[in-house]
């Protein structure tokens, strides 16, 4: 078993690769992938400290987050789909323009 210390790093590197992911990224398919990246780095955290403190709390609150992952990567996917038809791209610069 790995120690608390290295899979909150573990974790807390996961994280910043998904906030870098939507900071710098233009495309929308790849904003969506990195949020569900923070959101597993969120469970991940979740999970270990509920395992080190031999509690269920967290792993009940990773299983909603999951949940809520999945219905934001359905409604976001028809999302982009939708933009996909309208703009022939998913660049996020150009939805900009759709509430003109």
């Amino acid at each position: 078993m790995m120690p608390v210390g290295q899979v909150l790093a573990l974790s807390g590197i996961l994280f910043t690769l998904g906030v870098v992911g939507v900071l710098l990224r233009r495309s929308a398919l790849v904003i969506v992938m990195s949020i569900e990246i923070m959101l597993n780095a969120a469970n991940l955290a979740f999970v270990t400290l509920s395992r080190a403190h031999a509690g269920m709390e967290g792993q009940i609150f990773a299983f909603f987050v999951m949940a809520v992952a999945a219905a934001e990567a359905a409604v976001g996917l028809a999302v982009i789909v939708a933009i996909f038809r309208r703009r022939h791209s998913t660049d996020v610069d150009q939805v900009a323009l759709m509430k003109w």
